[in-house]
């Protein structure tokens, strides 16, 4: 009998080890991000779980600016990231196998001066002979030197631009006089308010619903890895739901990765300057193309549909709308992305 019970303990035993060894292990994605409110998606899908649920390990990395964290990506020291439109589309334009397959955040971007200089910049057409401080490939640079090109001005040479490594730089030039305005994005705007500047300009006032942050990978990564990408938009698509009904407990997630007052966070990411969407809203990601185009920004011939992939999109919206048919928001994202995002707008005062 003793030698049956003990059969039986170490046969239940090799099944559970064997059990244990067939266990799925969560595929590693190292992903970049910024320090911004508008990259909230990442941090909420991280913090409750959204990403484990999808089995995914999901590890991100800090950058202070779209250059260094697309120069990863196309390293290789990263598998995505989201790094604005202009810096990837310019990445692109130079030969860069980069595909955008997802979208983060929108607008979000705006000019800051001291209050005895505000006046001048609320006409685009008074920055004649300004010196504005902008970080190198920000998308809210790319929007105001295209509003520029439509007022009529030449960037090049009717004003001086000049470039910065971060927005805490750009704060700190535009405090010292350095520059006369400065091109800066959320929350670091909200952190010049506290220092004494004044937002002039938001980015959403002169190109209206623009993107900012596109979910960005190599070419051949995301081929290669195509379903590890589509439960990433899973996750994202959850982390949305959760922003837009659970707005103390968004905020307080950010909080930990942007250290600023969550009275402020709060009205970063819900006060009107912000648009969040994981959508790739590849209309607007041509028209942006466009833009940098017409405005010197970068020079190509190439078409840019084929660095857009909005496959991987539909594929995570509908396995959501499979797994909880219910839900109304899974439809409603459908239809809004089947008929393709607005045009942008070009406000030209």
């Amino acid at each position: 009998m003793k030698r049956i019970v003990t059969l039986i303990i170490t046969i239940a035993l090799l099944a559970l080890g064997a059990g244990a060894s067939q266990a799925v292990e969560p595929h590693k994605l190292k992903v970049g991000y910024l320090p911004t409110s508008g990259h909230l998606l990442y941090f909420v899908a991280k913090e409750k779980g959204f990403f484990q649920q999808e089995g995914l390990d999901v590890e991100l990395f800090r950058f202070t600016n779209s250059g260094e964290g697309l120069t990863a990506i196309k390293s290789g020291k990263l598998d995505a990231g989201s790094f604005g439109t202009s810096a990837p589309l310019a990445f692109i334009a130079k030969g860069a196998d980069f595909t955008m397959f997802g979208g983060q955040m929108g607008e979000g971007h705006a000019l800051i001066a001291k209050p005895e200089n505000a006046e001048r910049f609320k006409d685009l057409k008074k920055y004649r002979g300004a010196t504005i401080g902008a970080i190198r490939l920000a998308t809210g640079d790319v929007v105001f030197r295209a509003a520029l090109h439509e007022a009529g001005l030449d960037w090049r040479k009717d004003l001086t631009i000049k470039e910065f490594d971060s927005p805490a730089a750009v704060t700190e030039a535009v405090k010292k006089g350095a520059v006369d305005a400065g091109l800066t994005w959320i929350p670091y705007y909200t952190m010049a308010e506290k220092q004494g500047l004044v937002v002039v300009k938001y980015s959403g006032d002169v190109i209206k619903n623009h993107t900012c942050c596109r979910q960005v990978a190599l070419t051949p990564t995301l081929k290669s890895r195509e379903a590890d990408f589509e439960h990433f938009l899973v996750a994202l698509l959850k982390a949305y739901r959760f922003y837009q009904t659970n707005k103390n407990e968004t905020v307080d997630v950010v909080a930990k990765y942007v250290q600023i007052d969550k009275a402020d966070l709060h009205k970063d990411i819900y006060g009107g300057h912000l648009l969040v969407s994981p959508d790739p809203h590849k209309k607007s990601i041509v028209q942006f193309w466009d833009f940098m185009k017409k405005a010197d920004y970068i020079t190509s011939t190439e078409p840019i549909e084929p660095h857009i992939n909005t496959k991987i999109y539909a594929s995570a919206l509908t396995d959501l709308s499979h797994r909880e048919p219910k839900e109304k928001l899974w439809a409603s994202l459908d239809k809004e992305f089947r008929s393709g995002d607005p045009s942008l707008h070009v406000n030209k005062h």
